[in-house]
């Protein structure tokens, strides 16, 4: 069950109209919180999955001091000739306590049988008629991993927030977690608005375009992690939108392209300014800068540029984290580079700019074009370059801030 948001909760105070980047994303992480609830999976499906408690380690890792190599284990310094006696191998441990006078043959992985408090290599021992030689001593510890030298019972693995990825199943499952408390699944459904759009494939008028966004933004989600509905293309008419937009609050949030500026078919921003749930925030930021936020019924809604270069920018600058914080993993930011610049550029004072880039030998290139409606530009980039707000000049090999993708 989802926590409704106020109408109010976007409203920007009297007199605010350009709103630089990081204001805009201080406001959202305030005005939002938490809407998910918790339940208890396993372990082998909680990939993705967002933590609802912190995770306690039911059991050191490793559980038992074991033998990091094939070889013996002695009792002692290893001056002296050891009578070899038995063998611990993994899953089949020494039965028993090793002397001063004994060695005990041992396999990688295998518990430290008792008395042994060093393991020689297999190569540097000679074995004859029955005595394990050592070519000189060996210290103390040597070869041997201690218990709970990874993780130790009781102490946290994971924090409440964190997203689980696969390797962090494996680290849950060697101290014996088989559940876990994850938040509920965060479902977001995207509409696209506008009698000039088609479903691709579905062959498009001369006055048609095909619809870029809803494909791109619902798999970019799902690949996030949430769970998407896709409510469609939705024509510029005022019941059908309403339609559409409670369809939609079934979700836990709503986004929208098209139809969020004050034109005559520009429904969703009409609607959602019946209900004294829209605000425009003019962000300083290319591309983008209209970002429309509301509530409809009690679900967030972000009315994004139809532009889809503008987009995706917008989406994985503002809606992503607001989204995270809404699913329990905090409002996230995305990482941050610094690499060479293999590009020149003069940029403007006044907003801060995102250029689509990729990473070569040679540092960071950026996309020919920088106009937002060159959307092969998206699938070109591998990041974003962010430039500041203020001027400035990037010259070759000076250093600029790139936000990978992938990260």
């Amino acid at each position: 069950m989802k926590t409704p948001l106020p109408n109010d909760c976007f409203a920007l105070p009297p007199g605010v109209s350009w709103t630089p980047v990081d204001d805009a994303l201080a406001q959202l992480d305030a005005r939002l919180a938490c809407t998910k609830g918790a339940e208890q999976i396993d372990v082998f499906a909680a990939s993705g999955r967002i933590l609802a408690d912190d995770v306690i380690a039911p059991r050191s890792h490793p559980p038992h001091a074991n033998a990091a190599v094939d070889g013996y284990g002695i009792n002692g310094d290893g001056l002296a000739p050891a009578l070899r006696t038995g063998r611990a191998a993994a899953g089949h441990p020494f039965d028993g306590t090793v002397a001063p006078d004994q060695a005990v043959r041992i396999l990688t992985g295998a518990n430290v049988p008792d008395g042994v408090d060093r393991i020689a290599l297999e190569e540097d021992v000679t074995v004859t008629k029955g005595q394990v030689i050592l070519p000189g001593t060996l210290k103390a510890g040597a070869n041997i991993r201690k218990a709970g030298e990874d993780i130790t019972e009781g102490t946290i693995v994971f924090a409440k927030g964190h997203r689980l990825r696969p390797a962090d199943l494996g680290v849950l499952a060697s101290v014996g977690v088989g559940t876990v408390t994850v938040h509920e699944r965060l479902t977001v459904a995207v509409i696209s608005t506008g009698d000039e759009l088609c479903t691709p494939g579905a062959g498009a008028a001369d006055h048609q375009i095909y619809d870029a966004n809803r494909p791109m933004l619902l798999a970019q989600i799902a690949a996030w992690g949430f769970s998407v509905t896709d409510i469609g293309i939705i024509p510029d008419d005022r019941a059908q939108v309403q339609d559409a937009l409670d369809r939609a609050a079934q979700a836990d949030i709503i986004l929208t392209s098209g139809g969020a500026s004050a034109g005559d078919e520009d429904h969703i921003a009409a609607l959602l300014n019946e209900t004294g749930a829209m605000a425009i925030w003019r962000i300083a930021i290319k591309p983008g800068r209209p970002l429309g936020l509301g509530v409809w019924k009690g679900t967030p809604v972000f009315a994004l540029p139809g532009n889809p270069v503008a987009a995706f920018v917008c989406t994985y600058l503002f809606a992503k984290p607001a989204m995270d914080k809404l699913a329990g993993a905090g409002f996230t930011s995305p990482k941050r580079l610094s690499l060479p610049a293999a590009f020149t550029k003069r940029k403007k004072p006044g907003r801060r700019e995102y250029l689509r880039a990729r990473i070569t030998d040679a540092g960071v290139e950026i996309f020919p074009s920088e106009g937002s409606g060159r959307i092969s530009g998206l699938s070109w980039a591998e990041g974003l370059v962010e430039l500041p707000d203020h001027a400035m000049d990037v010259a070759v090999g000076d250093h600029v801030t790139f936000i990978p993708f992938a990260l």
